[in-house]
């Protein structure tokens, strides 16, 4: 699990096929890494790539590897992502980490795209279009994660939601170099995946109910 907390910007140093799938090395950049917070650093942990969990395969003192497999290429933006491409990046929480931002799962839901970008006194207002199947789950004043960060939604309709970046936002993750008309991942809240399915549940036991009652 993360917190949408983006420790560190990193870049996209290569990519290898392997297989049919890819290998990649991200240069961990402003990551705090080895004789920082990263003396824990081990084979097998997780680490958030612009909101898409990877698991550490192999790392030395400026960089990790990583595989992604065809479905996370294709379902995310890594597989378009050119070499030298700025990354938000988050190591998983531990138990005792301040929960600064909301639960992310590091499963990116479906891919966005930059609308519009705007001045708001020193914030910026950044519109977003989104896929329609995931505009049900974003609501007004929730949560939702972009490449990894976790933001508050602050107007939504029918093709997309704005939030607004603070210059430290801007600043210290990849909104710095991300422009109009690129693509994003989007992550949405845990909670409205969760109600969802209980009310699914609860509208089929009710279904069923009724049928019972009818014969």
């Amino acid at each position: 699990m993360f917190t949408g907390i983006i420790e560190g910007v990193g870049r996209l140093a290569a990519r290898e096929p392997r297989g049919g799938d890819v290998r990649f090395t991200f240069a961990t950049g402003s990551l705090p890494w080895l004789g920082e917070r990263g003396e824990d650093v081990r084979l097998g942990e997780s680490i958030a790539v612009n909101g898409v969990c990877l698991t550490v395969v192999a790392f030395d003192a400026g960089s990790f590897q990583a595989d992604a497999s065809t479905e996370t290429l294709v379902l995310t933006t890594l597989g378009t992502l050119a070499e030298g491409a700025a990354l938000n990046l988050e190591r998983a929480m531990r138990p005792s980490d301040r929960l600064g931002g909301h639960l992310v799962s590091g499963h990116v839901d479906g891919i966005g795209r930059v609308l519009a970008v705007h001045d708001d006194a020193r914030a910026q207002r950044w519109r977003f279009a989104a896929p329609a199947p995931l505009l049900k789950y974003v609501a007004k004043k929730g949560s939702i994660c972009v490449d990894g960060v976790s933001l508050t939604v602050n107007a939504v309709d029918g093709e997309g939601f704005e939030v607004a970046l603070i210059p430290h936002t801007v600043a210290h993750t990849r909104f710095a170099e991300t422009a109009v008309g690129d693509a994003v991942n989007l992550e949405i809240d845990l909670v409205a995946r969760y109600v969802e399915r209980l009310l699914g549940a609860r509208a089929a036991v009710d279904a069923v109910g009724g049928e019972g009652a009818q014969a």
